[in-house]
């Protein structure tokens, strides 16, 4: 069943309520925001995006205004919801933006059915949770101040309860060791070109692990930024990452 909304649609994806936007009428291109983000984190996106490709622009599940998780959130689910709301929409193969969470959520897609993603753009992705974020992972939820609190409210429409239970998925991630992890021969599998995007300065994600997911798919380009933290791609960064990020895919 789909449920019509202003800018967007609900969709029943996997027993469960998925929000989605369709823009443009170009190539299929999925967009996918990071964890604890929504679809409208690409509302900066310029117009002429729209003209090169169609972009598919959903809510995870969980975030947004997609059903509020009732368990612990994995990369690989939605990765299937994904999958799922692809078919939906008749899109066989397709290219893919992912910020971080986003692009955990592709590295399922690319190695479970490699011939659909023709190319991808990796920022601020994993391969696996490192030892240096599991601390950091572990207590998010309590270290959170009330800005940046207030800001994730704003993107769920669910409130508080929302929030929580996004909050202990984020706590869970510390003692995950399944759900992310990509060796290299798997990530060999590959066959999507890919632009790895990675700040230097990441607290999460060390610099190597981007170095070591370059060397083990096939058709990788590397972008370290800099003095980039986590998600290196706002401010300053954006019109440039548009530049390049548009140009990789264009192909």
């Amino acid at each position: 069943m789909t449920t019509e909304l202003s800018g967007g649609r609900i969709e029943t994806i996997n027993g469960i309520q998925l929000y989605y936007e369709i823009h443009g009428s170009g190539e299929p291109l999925l967009m996918l925001h990071g964890f604890g983000g929504s679809s409208q984190d690409w509302a900066v996106l310029p117009a002429e995006w729209r003209s090169p490709f169609q972009l598919v622009i959903p809510d995870m599940r969980g975030h947004g205004r997609s059903t509020s998780l009732s368990k612990k959130f994995r990369h690989e689910d939605a990765a299937a919801d994904m999958f799922a709301l692809l078919d939906h929409l008749g899109i066989t193969t397709f290219k893919a933006v992912g910020v971080s969470g986003g692009g955990n959520v592709l590295l399922h897609l690319a190695t479970k059915q490699p011939d659909r993603i023709k190319a991808m753009v990796l920022v601020s992705a994993t391969s696996y949770f490192p030892a240096q974020a599991r601390p950091i992972m572990r207590q998010y939820p309590d270290s959170m101040n009330a800005q940046t609190r207030e800001m994730m409210l704003r993107r769920h429409p669910g409130g508080e309860a929302q929030l929580d239970a996004l909050l202990a998925s984020t706590r869970s991630f510390a003692d995950s060791y399944d759900d992310m992890n990509f060796t290299p021969p798997y990530l060999s599998t590959i066959t999507a070109r890919t632009l790895i995007v990675q700040g230097d300065r990441d607290p999460l994600y060390p610099v190597e692990i981007s170095v070591e997911m370059a060397k083990a798919i096939p058709q990788s380009s590397l972008w370290i930024i800099p003095n980039g933290g986590h998600g290196p791609i706002s401010g300053e960064r954006w019109p440039e990452f548009l530049k390049t990020a548009s140009t990789f895919l264009m192909g």
